[in-house]
């Protein structure tokens, strides 16, 4: 929890909540998933999130107002190498929540959670070259940029490039 947010568990009863806002293509542009087209989409993606939270390979959380029980976004961590104490982190939220700070909130405990109680040394990010208000956000969160990786992922049919981003524990 923070002064303005719930973060907890995504159920499947979250899933009309993502699917309004993955269906946008605003939310989708960056992201590796084309915008949804059914609800379904939403709750196969939940399942997925928490199966990984149950293997302990990464935990996702809801984000909601404190005001309201309804899922306006998520964030939380993937690709989690518990050998090499490293995961990346991943988030969303609805455009009708954005440039107000509530991503920075929400990292603001995500990412000390993951040092503390994960045990990580490295929290990493990537992202698209032109993705401002995630570098922004990145930044602001205290992860430092550590290099361009050229077309590193396909996706959408096409190789994209990434921006490497990462905060250690020792940066804390």
């Amino acid at each position: 929890m923070t002064e303005r947010l719930v973060l907890r568990q995504l159920k499947l009863g979250d899933a009309p909540e993502l699917f309004a806002y993955f269906a946008k293509d605003e939310v989708t542009e960056y992201y590796d998933l084309d915008s949804f087209t059914e609800q379904q989409q939403a709750a196969s993606l939940i399942q997925r999130w928490n199966e990984r939270f149950d293997r302990q390979d990464g935990i996702r959380w809801g984000i909601a107002l404190k005001s309201e029980d309804r899922i306006i976004g998520t964030c939380g961590f993937h690709s989690w190498t518990k050998e090499h104490a490293k995961a990346e982190i991943g988030y969303e939220l609805s455009p009708a929540y954005w440039q107000q700070g509530i991503m920075s909130e929400a990292l603001g405990s995500v990412i000390p959670y993951g040092f503390e109680s994960m045990g990580l040394n490295r929290i990493e990010a990537f992202i698209d070259p032109d993705n401002i208000s995630s570098r922004k956000l990145l930044e602001k969160a205290g992860l430092r940029e550590e290099g361009l990786l050229r077309d590193y992922f396909y996706e959408k049919g096409r190789f994209v490039d990434a921006v490497l981003f990462a905060r250690l524990k020792r940066d804390c």
